[in-house]
């Protein structure tokens, strides 16, 4: 396989988990989201670390097997996106309910390291304080016509983060009535 497929499959995959994260994030958002996200709830957190965790590998693909030259904002992403995978990790070998709390600073934080990278990329004009062997503003790769490496961390944080969002409200979901919800009906002889 030739970079340029990895490549358009990668950014493939960026587009699947940008659309995840934001479907996410709209459905943690909607009225009675906790309800609805319940019986999602356990495959959430495995899927955020699948995200995390073929974000990575893309990651290490592009410097380690195509020979790409990280610039100094892809190594702050990449701090972002390499310690989500044991946090989450960690998180869902404990089955903690709250992991989400403990992944979506990352998340978000990458994410917005992400995007200042891809608009550097977009409006390459700009001062940069990269190194001129790994210029920031410089497109390694360009799939589809607008996917580049920032864009792809940046389609997997929002994925991470999304489902993160997702996983903590459906975690507090308390119903406001319980009768209607169907949750916590007993009949006369199970209360006895």
């Amino acid at each position: 396989m030739s970079t340029a497929q990895v490549s358009d499959f990668f950014a493939v995959l960026a587009l699947g988990s940008l659309v995840i994260g934001c479907s996410g994030a709209v459905a943690a958002l909607a009225p009675r989201a906790g309800a609805r996200a319940l019986p999602l709830r356990p495959a959430l957190l495995p899927l955020a670390l699948v995200i995390a965790s073929v974000s990575t590998a893309g990651s290490l693909y592009y410097s380690e097997v195509a020979g790409y030259l990280p610039c100094e904002m892809c190594w702050y992403q990449r701090i972002c996106m390499y310690a989500l995978v044991p946090v989450l990790a960690v998180a869902l070998a404990r089955r903690d309910r709250g992991g989400g709390w403990y992944g979506l600073p990352l998340a978000v934080a990458g994410l917005g390291l992400s995007v200042y990278h891809y608009q550097l990329q977009l409006f390459p004009g700009q001062g940069s304080t990269c190194d001129a062997s790994a210029p920031c503003a410089y497109r390694w790769v360009d799939s589809l016509g607008f996917v580049s490496i920032p864009f792809m961390a940046g389609g997997g944080f929002v994925g991470v983060a999304g489902l993160l969002l997702l996983s903590l409200r459906s975690g507090r979901y308390e119903p406001a009535d319980p009768v209607a919800d169907g949750i916590g009906v007993q009949s006369m002889s199970e209360r006895q």
